[in-house]
């Protein structure tokens, strides 16, 4: 897929000082969401010493680390609840046409990642750097009921009967 089809939005840039001898010296970092609204999404965060070499340090790992969305009807197909440092994110499935109740960085990753309609809480800490890795721990681990009934099934044939 040509990487023009994928959308980028900015979630935070943080700003850290370090102190030396002759002041401070700041890094920054950002973290970037890249989606195609159709099911894929990816999520990086850059560092760097300027700006826009942090966005593009997140930006290709971003691309690099892109996750398939099972998607029901711009929904996803069960509720999921991860827990990532201090940060729990519940995301749960929602009726058509109730839209993307989300916070700020879990309304970013989900809507480029093509969700239509979804319900999520933020529990805990509010860091968006956690708040961010947890939501795509969430859509990560999400399966499809085929997926299940696969492996479901794969697992009985492989295990020896007992006589």
């Amino acid at each position: 897929m040509p990487e023009t089809d994928f959308e980028e939005k900015m979630i935070v840039v943080r700003r850290t000082a370090k102190t030396y001898q002759g002041g401070r010296r700041f890094r920054f970092g950002a973290l970037v969401v890249v989606g195609d609204r159709q099911g894929r999404v990816g999520l990086g965060l850059g560092k760097a010493k300027e700006v826009p070499l942090a966005v593009q340090k997140a930006q290709n790992y971003a691309r690099r680390g892109l996750v398939e969305v099972p998607l029901q009807g711009g929904t996803i197909p069960h509720e999921i609840q991860v827990t990532w440092g201090s940060s729990t994110i519940l995301l749960r499935p929602a009726a058509p046409g109730t839209g993307v109740i989300a916070g700020a960085v879990p309304r970013a990753i989900l809507e480029l990642a093509g969700v239509t309609d979804i319900l999520t809480k933020e529990l805990g800490s509010r860091n968006p750097v956690n708040i961010a890795y947890a939501t795509m721990e969430a859509l990560r681990q999400l399966q499809t009921w085929d997926d299940v009934k696969r492996l479901r099934k794969s697992d009985q044939t492989a295990q020896p009967e007992v006589a």
